[in-house]
């Protein structure tokens, strides 16, 4: 019998947000446009990133990859809501819900090892300043990304395969607008073996960087009392205060989430508390460097002020007809004023 629903059953229904057919424009576009600013700060942040060689520092380097990774949470969470909503169709195929599971898992994985790499980033900064290059050289850098990515995306799998074990009812209803590893519960199998595997993966994904994130800043608060120079403590503040600031956003949300499906009944409800764990974080993330972080808004005014340029010397161009070479001339002048020696 349970062979049978599990060739039997092609797709779920995603419930979303609400089933209000007048709410849905706004949510549309709500979602919609935190999509846009989620992928436009983080590619800025990316390619601000690459422009400028003073950038090119290990801290900054997990951030670009941290970037990345936001725009593919994001893209793997709202883009089949919008396309659900714009279509008036909420169905997502079998596969495509266990492939949705699959790609939250590898970049929620991603999240938690990246946000703990660069705690220690910021350790190793403050604590060893005269090691820093030494001890964060490029096969440093590269590895922890490479490791979390193949342990993220091994046990996506893991969790994918074995929800394939279970068997769902002909039209099982997701509450929630994307798949994800809760909603297991929906099956009438036995989850036990997959509930297990869940507590050992959070264990595993939220104990480990959690341990390492408060030992790196233990460290650097001894650190900091130290550190007899008020211009020392200002810098490292500076230097880990961002990042501080993205820790206590990214926990303190999954910590809410946590509490609310905890207190309530309401699937609604976790489902709107969700948003904040998937969606709110890689919003953030991209203003939270640009503004607490002096270096960045310095590269970013540049980038701005290059680009603004640059379209000012094309639309001056298709007024008056200007030659493609005087244009090339006046912007390649210009990068050369503004980018640093």
């Amino acid at each position: 019998m349970e062979a049978k629903n599990r060739t039997v059953i092609s797709e779920f229904l995603l419930l979303g947000l609400s089933n209000d057919l007048e709410l849905k424009p706004l949510i549309f576009s709500i979602f919609l446009s935190m999509y846009l600013v989620t992928m436009l700060g983080n590619l800025i942040i990316i390619l601000t990133i690459s422009y400028y060689s003073h950038l090119h520092t290990p801290m900054y380097f997990f951030l670009s990859n941290l970037s990345a990774n936001d725009i593919c949470f994001s893209t793997s969470t709202i883009t089949k809501m919008l396309l659900n909503i714009q279509k008036q169709d909420q169905n997502i195929s079998y596969i495509g819900c266990i492939s949705q599971v699959c790609f939250v898992s590898v970049f929620g994985g991603m999240e938690y090892c990246l946000i703990a790499v660069m705690a220690y980033v910021c350790y190793v900064a403050i604590c060893h300043p005269l090691r820093y290059i030494i001890i964060m050289n490029l096969c440093l850098c590269v590895m922890p990304v490479l490791i979390s990515l193949f342990i993220s995306t091994a046990v996506a799998l893991l969790h994918s395969l074995m929800v394939l074990r279970l068997s769902f009812c002909t039209e099982p209803k997701i509450p929630h607008f994307f798949c994800e590893l809760g909603q297991i519960k929906l099956s009438y199998s036995d989850p036990l073996i997959n509930n297990l595997l869940i507590f050992v993966t959070v264990c595993v994904f939220g104990g480990v960087p959690v341990t390492g994130i408060i030992f790196s800043y233990v460290n650097i608060v001894f650190s900091l009392l130290r550190m007899p120079s008020s211009i020392g403590k200002h810098k490292a503040f500076s230097t880990c205060g961002s990042h501080l600031s993205v820790v206590s956003l990214f926990y303190g949300t999954g910590f809410g989430v946590y509490i609310s499906s905890a207190v309530t009944d309401s699937s609604w409800k976790s489902a709107v508390a969700s948003v904040m764990y998937s969606v709110v974080p890689q919003i953030l993330n991209p203003f939270i460097y640009s503004l607490r972080n002096k270096e960045m808004k310095e590269a970013l005014r540049k980038l701005i002020s290059m680009t603004t340029s640059v379209m000012y010397q094309l639309l001056w161009a298709w007024v008056s007809r200007v030659s493609l070479f005087e244009i090339c001339q006046n912007v390649r002048h210009f990068c050369h004023c503004i980018l640093p020696k």
